[in-house]
């Protein structure tokens, strides 16, 4: 009995969750089969801190160590937070598979929604894809690296390399594909192997090594000399460890049509995400340092990936090393799946509406798998080609990196700062409201971005040259370019941004979301999804 009564109540929730999807210009056509603690686990997989943190643990090392490495991470976990508030209240009030760029639109006047949405659309977009590129393309690199510590000085070529990136591609999407109706446990067990593979290396670096670092050196230590850069603009520049490690939060806005009750249990999983991640980026990261071999000696290791070798120095040997990589590359598959998921997602709601070539067939959703097939196809074939970058550059990591960064960044920014540009009025409804402290917030967060974008199209060290220099910004200005020729070619005449593009009167917002929500709450306490079940339709 009690069973039943929970199969009507989350039936009931489903129908609730539809009808406020409907409310905001969409039917509903994917499962609600997620749960917050799975949309979290998802986002903590997909900036899989420890993983994150050992792929970029280079950056760091040559732009100012310990100081860079530990201040850094707290400094941008901090801003992190702002802008993942931020989002959380905006996507309390909207939440569509769309994420920013459909908040974009309802956040701009009607005259302004169309371009607003296109560009933030495009911004997202590219960052899915290149977040997606990164984690699975750094996660290739790190299995290479395993060999070498059998095996000192040898390093993979780029054939190699490439190969590996793509069979790690391939398991991602194909666990999206035959184990899509497992992601909601995969991702609650993304949590327990992340946390227990951080105590495990904390324990195990620390009762094994030979030799400690002071307290001075771990918490105080700044040493740029080997960046290229002047000292102080060093620590900005090895910045991008942490940003990019703590950049994907805000890609879990896509799985909103497949949440039940998305406008309480999203914004709360984006916030938590952060924080948790946060905290557990500090856990790691004081062990290690702590440890700390030799930073030239990890930086010149021939593989270009020093975790490996750190683990393998600290405890005198090859399994040992392994043994701690292996815990690493568990996280690697939870962070690359997690990262497709919300790609193919992101694809697909945006060819929903019409903003990218091909678009009826990207955003066909597959009845036998209940997933975006086409789009989830696309966003790894693309991914596949960018990898081809590497045999021109061997600093290829350095280009998708600071790409995803950037255009996740800004991505999240525009609505934002859409938001305060119209007095934060739109916002006023949220079940997720900052309060008087939300401008404020809003104001550290826009700032930030804007810095980013600087300092994130910058090469690591300096000199450089063509096989090292960070070609973010190349990609960038590709990216751009094909958006624009699309929206000139297509977008201009027919495009329009989302079903309702905009809301003119702020008060509508409130009025929405309360409806939206007492539908909710109403048919939550039903005994029976057949009493007035509403229409899920698309508004008219």
């Amino acid at each position: 009995m009690d069973a039943e009564r929970t199969s009507r109540r989350s039936r009931s929730i489903d129908v609730g969750a539809d009808a406020d999807l409907a409310k905001l210009g969409y039917k509903s056509e994917l499962p609600r089969n997620l749960s917050m603690m799975s949309v979290l686990g998802m986002s903590f997989a997909i900036m899989a801190v420890p993983f994150g943190l050992s792929t970029t643990f280079y950056i760091t090392l040559a732009d100012g160590q310990s100081v860079t490495i530990l201040w850094g991470w707290v400094l941008v976990s901090l801003i992190s937070l702002s802008i993942a508030a931020s989002l959380a209240e905006i996507c309390a009030v909207f939440p569509t598979a769309g994420g920013v760029y459909y908040w974009s639109a309802m956040l701009s006047t009607k005259e302004w929604a169309p371009i607003a949405s296109w560009i933030t659309g495009w911004l997202t977009l590219v960052g899915n894809w290149t977040v997606t590129l990164s984690i699975n393309f750094s996660g290739g690199q790190l299995i290479l690296s395993a060999i070498s510590l059998w095996n000192d000085g040898w390093a993979p070529n780029a054939y190699q390399t490439v190969l590996c990136f793509w069979a790690v591609m391939l398991v991602c999407m194909c666990i999206n594909i035959f184990g899509a109706k497992y992601l909601d446990l995969i991702n609650k067990v993304c949590i327990y192997w992340t946390g227990a593979s951080v105590i495990i290396i904390m324990i195990t670096l620390l009762t094994m090594s030979d030799n400690y670092r002071s307290g001075e050196y771990v918490f105080a230590h700044y040493d740029a000399s080997g960046s290229g850069w002047p000292a102080g603009w060093a620590f900005f520049v090895g910045l991008l460890q942490a940003a990019y490690t703590l950049t994907g939060y805000g890609m879990v806005a896509a799985m909103c049509e497949e949440v039940q009750n998305p406008h309480r249990e999203v914004p709360k999983a984006i916030v938590l995400s952060v924080a948790a991640a946060g905290f557990t980026g500090v856990i790691y990261l004081i062990p290690i340092l702590f440890v700390l071999p030799d930073p030239q000696m990890l930086l010149d290791v021939a593989n270009g990936q020093p975790i490996g070798l750190l683990f393998k120095t600290v405890t005198g040997s090859a399994a040992g090393g392994f043994g701690l990589l292996f815990l690493l590359l568990g996280i690697l598959i939870f962070a690359g799946t997690g990262a497709l998921t919300a790609a193919s997602r992101c694809t697909y709601a945006f060819a929903r509406d019409g903003a990218i070539p091909g678009s009826r067939l990207w955003s066909k959703v597959d009845k036998r798998f209940d997933i975006p097939m086409n789009a989830l196809i696309l966003a790894t074939v693309i991914d596949c080609l960018l990898g081809l970058i590497y045999f021109g550059s061997t600093a290829a990591f350095n280009a998708f990196t600071g790409v995803a960064t950037i255009c996740l960044s800004c991505s999240y920014g525009i609505p934002i700062l859409v938001s305060v540009l119209r007095g934060r009025q739109m916002v006023k409804g949220s079940t997720f409201s900052l309060g008087r402290f939300g401008l404020a917030i809003n104001i550290v967060t826009i700032c930030w971005i804007s810095l980013a974008i600087i300092l994130f199209c910058m090469p690591v060290t300096l000199p450089v040259d063509e096989t090292d220099m960070n070609y973010a910004s190349v990609l960038l200005v590709g990216f751009a370019t094909i958006s624009m020729i699309y929206y000139f070619i297509r977008g201009r005449k027919n495009f329009r941004g989302p079903p309702v593009a905009s809301i003119e009167d702020p008060k509508s917002v409130g009025v929405v979301q309360g409806q939206a929500i007492a539908d909710i709450e109403k048919y939550t306490t039903n005994s029976s999804v057949d009493q007035k079940t509403p229409s899920n339709e698309l508004k008219a």
